[in-house]
């Protein structure tokens, strides 16, 4: 069997912003909510697709922010998006899906922990993480834990993870360290862009390997002198962002694997949502329900 993984709140998201605006019979902004219903639907019709989970950022701000006050918030979000962070809840609940809500963690924290928790089951062949994140390469092992990226239909396994990030998997968090992620509100370190940051990486693998002389390197890296000086003046600051970056694998999921199994769309549940954002027409589409519901 295979396990597909899903980010959720990337997925509305990616909705909100890829989907025409609509709203409900009361007035709201639900087209991100009817795109991702629509593209859940989809995915759940695939005959591959018979164990699945989403994780939503139930709210932004999780333990990481207690770590560093320049961490991501909710501040900036678009509001019409944000209101619909309940009702993508619900539609992925009124599909049938497990749902992860997260609130001292992250969505990708149980995604991670999901993932590392089912790979060691001999009945599973492969965990398919629904995202082209940088942040899930780290995740990825061989080509048994993988990312898809469903919108280009392109799968990165590990070999696929060097090719694009320059680095091993479990060099993901150290590269973001260094380079800085915007979107996660990561600063990096000063001069260290992403070429510097893989080419010492992949020889080193982890921040706390590479030498502080620079005169140690056994790579050529331009500009190696101001880039030894920065990660020196700064190595507190790069183990920090390196902790950040590094995705969380203890999230307490209660499920067990046979509960991941998908049986259907609840019947009560999507037609009462879809009554709500003004789109019954997705209910007749709907040909697999729960059986304790049909």
């Amino acid at each position: 069997m295979q396990i597909h993984l899903i980010d959720g709140t990337y997925e509305l998201y990616r909705s909100f912003y890829g989907a025409p605006s609509a709203t409900s019979p009361d007035g709201q902004e639900v087209g991100g909510t009817r795109g991702l219903l629509r593209s859940l639907a989809a995915l759940l019709r695939r005959a591959d697709c018979t164990h699945v989970a989403i994780a939503f950022d139930h709210v932004i701000e999780s333990f990481r922010n207690e770590l560093f006050a320049g961490y991501k918030t909710g501040e900036g979000i678009d509001s019409a998006l944000y209101a619909q962070f309940p009702l993508a809840e619900a539609a992925a609940e009124a599909l049938g899906m497990t749902v992860w809500p997260m609130v001292d963690f992250e969505a990708d924290d149980a995604l991670a922990t999901g993932a590392a928790r089912w790979s060691v089951e001999k009945s599973v062949e492969r965990i398919v993480i629904c995202s082209p994140d940088k942040d899930f390469a780290q995740c990825v092992e061989g080509d048994r834990i993988v990312l898809w990226d469903r919108m280009r239909d392109k799968i990165i396994d590990e070999a696929g993870v060097a090719e694009k990030w320059g680095v091993s998997p479990g060099s993901i968090p150290d590269l973001l360290a260094l380079m800085g992620d915007s979107a996660d509100g990561i600063p990096g370190i000063p001069r260290w862009g992403q070429k510097s940051s893989a080419t010492l990486l992949a020889e080193y693998r982890s921040i706390e390997a590479i030498p502080g002389d620079c005169g140690d390197w056994a790579v050529p890296v331009r500009g190696a002198a101001g880039l030894s000086a920065q990660l020196e003046e700064n190595r507190e600051d790069a183990l920090l962002y390196k902790r950040l970056a590094t995705l969380r694998r203890d999230v307490p999921l209660d499920e067990k694997l046979v509960d991941l199994r998908w049986r259907g769309a609840r019947r009560g549940k999507l037609e009462a949502l879809a009554k709500s954002i003004g789109d019954t027409r997705l209910v007749d589409r709907i040909t697999t329900w729960h059986p304790d519901e049909d």
